[in-house]
């Protein structure tokens, strides 16, 4: 049985159940002139901590179909935190220190973050390995995340890609997520899911 950590910042507590490494499978299922695809792919994802108001995310996946020889999809890295506004006591911009001694952060405090649906909103800054960078804004509501992006930030060489959407729930022990995108000209649209247990 999984037990939440209990050493956390208070800013982590609403996102506490993602914590850990999650593999397992999933479909892609996208459609666009020429790229028609329909393939099952091996997913990892990791999510960790290091003490700072934030969660560390990675993931990387690969094709299982016969025939693709395990061929890598992309990876990814980034990170995931409460939307907030940031003042004299956060670190930043760069290296820069902050100006103000802080208190730690208490779950008073977080709960004065939450909306009046009732869950906490959320940014995601997300990195791909092929030159795409992508923030989210959204919501993380109990055990379930919905975002959208806000920006997408393509490097010269990177495909065309334009907007996506991730949904991440929990759901019998296990991670569940769908991602659309918007890419090669086409509408947001369906892309991937998969499902996912914890690791050993």
């Amino acid at each position: 049985m999984y037990e939440l950590p209990t050493d956390l910042p208070a800013d982590l507590a609403p996102l506490a159940w993602l914590i850990g490494v999650w593999e397992g499978t999933g479909v892609i299922e996208y459609a666009a002139p020429g790229r028609d695809v329909t393939a099952e792919f091996s997913h990892r994802v990791s999510f960790s901590h290091d003490g700072g108001d934030y969660l560390n995310y990675s993931a990387t996946a690969w094709l299982t179909d016969a025939g693709a020889a395990d061929r890598r999809l992309v990876a990814e890295t980034g990170f995931w935190r409460l939307s907030r506004t940031l003042g004299d006591t956060d670190a930043g911009p760069a290296l820069l220190p902050a100006v103000a001694p802080a208190a730690p952060r208490t779950a008073d405090d977080v709960e004065s973050l939450r909306t009046a649906r009732g869950g906490f909103e959320l940014e995601a800054v997300i990195v791909h390995s092929d030159g795409i960078s992508e923030l989210y804004l959204g919501e993380i509501t109990g055990p379930r995340v919905d975002l959208a992006t806000d920006a997408v930030v393509r490097s010269a060489g990177a495909k065309d890609y334009a907007a996506a959407t991730r949904m991440y729930g929990l759901v019998d022990s296990h991670l569940l997520w769908a991602w659309d995108i918007a890419a090669y000209g086409q509408e947001l649209r369906s892309h991937a899911s998969a499902r996912l247990g914890r690791a050993e």
